[in-house]
């Protein structure tokens, strides 16, 4: 029979980050949540058309902070790249629709 500990470790996480320049300094932490709560979080980003980054240790990381709670700077440059890669993916996308 497996521990509680070891089933929680087993279910599929999310954290949902948010960032608006000028009104925060670093991306805030939206939504979190796993198992069901996770595929809600999925799910409503995939309806609204938000990118999707699997990273399963950054969400490890992320899923301790407070809802509402900015990334600690340590973070900052790894969130960092993973924005620039998204933002790169829907403008590269985008161009290939325009063709």
């Amino acid at each position: 029979m497996s521990e509680p500990n070891e089933v929680s470790q087993n279910l599929k996480k999310a954290v949902a980050l948010k960032y608006t320049p000028g009104q925060s300094e670093a991306p805030v932490v939206v939504a979190k949540g796993q198992g069901a709560v996770a595929d809600m979080i999925l799910q409503r980003a995939k309806e609204n058309g938000v990118a999707v980054q699997e990273d399963a240790a950054l969400v490890e990381v992320l899923s301790k902070l407070d809802l509402d709670q900015q990334i600690p700077p340590e973070l900052y440059h790894l969130v960092a790249e993973i924005l620039s890669y998204i933002y790169q993916s829907d403008r590269s996308a985008g161009e290939r629709r325009l063709k």
